[in-house]
């Protein structure tokens, strides 16, 4: 099996805790995509649910595949989300937004009663920090607010070079919300609850991407299977 398989194992594990009329959260990403695959299916097959999706991609996948989708306007309380991540730690603290989603993501998986983490074995890391940690932020003041991330992370331990994340144009890459993200190379993060709380104060940083208390459950697909991980 590759990779794909191991996602698109990961995501039908997941399908085993959706039961019908439950309000579920949809993941941005490349293994969320496979969920959102399988769970169309289902959906076909007669499974009745309605989804908050996390991207406007989620949302147009999920519409082609038949899901009925709805709004944390319209239905502020979820009882499942589903996403993958970047990283996974054994506390299941994660790192997310390499889809460029983490503050949506974020949003929905706070406003659930449930997330569980959907990923390769690739994912599972003993400390988080080899993926760049995403930070969204506000364009206005970007190079202050640069200078100011980066002087969190040193003091926080984790010091490491920072790049503005780039579209296909060569241009700062936009997200749903209009902000952009920096990505921060820092290596290894030996506090990830007290680097997430330096970042979130610093004035103009929207979210980033350090979920630390949300995910219950990871579901990680490799060679050796599928395996559960419940947060300790």
């Amino acid at each position: 099996m590759n990779i794909e398989s191991y996602k698109r194992a990961a995501a039908a594990r997941a399908l085993d805790f959706v039961q019908p009329g439950m309000r579920l959260g949809l993941g941005t990403g490349s293994t969320a995509a496979h969920f959102v695959d399988v769970l169309s299916e289902r959906v076909r097959a007669g499974l009745d649910i309605v989804a908050v999706p996390t991207s406007e991609a989620t949302r147009e996948r999920a519409a082609r595949g038949g899901i009925a989708l709805t709004t944390l306007d319209e239905t502020p309380q979820l009882d499942l989300t589903v996403d993958g991540a970047d990283e996974v730690a054994p506390d299941l603290s994660l790192i997310k937004g390499g889809g460029g989603a983490l503050l949506r993501e974020k949003i929905v998986a706070a406003a659930s009663a449930r997330m569980i983490v959907i990923a390769d074995e690739s994912k599972w890391v003993a400390m988080l920090g080899q993926f760049p940690l995403p930070i969204e932020i506000s364009p206005f003041g970007s190079a202050a607010i640069w200078r100011a991330v980066e002087a969190v992370n040193a003091e926080a331990g984790c010091p490491g070079p920072i790049a503005m994340r780039k579209g296909r144009d060569g241009r700062p890459f936009e997200t749903d919300g209009g902000h952009w993200l920096l990505d921060a190379k820092l290596q290894r993060i030996p506090d990830p609850p007290a680097l997430a709380t330096r970042i979130a104060q610093i004035p103009g940083v929207m979210e980033h991407g350090l979920f630390i208390g949300l995910a219950h459950t990871a579901i990680l697909a490799g060679p050796n299977g599928v395996r559960l991980v419940e947060r300790p």
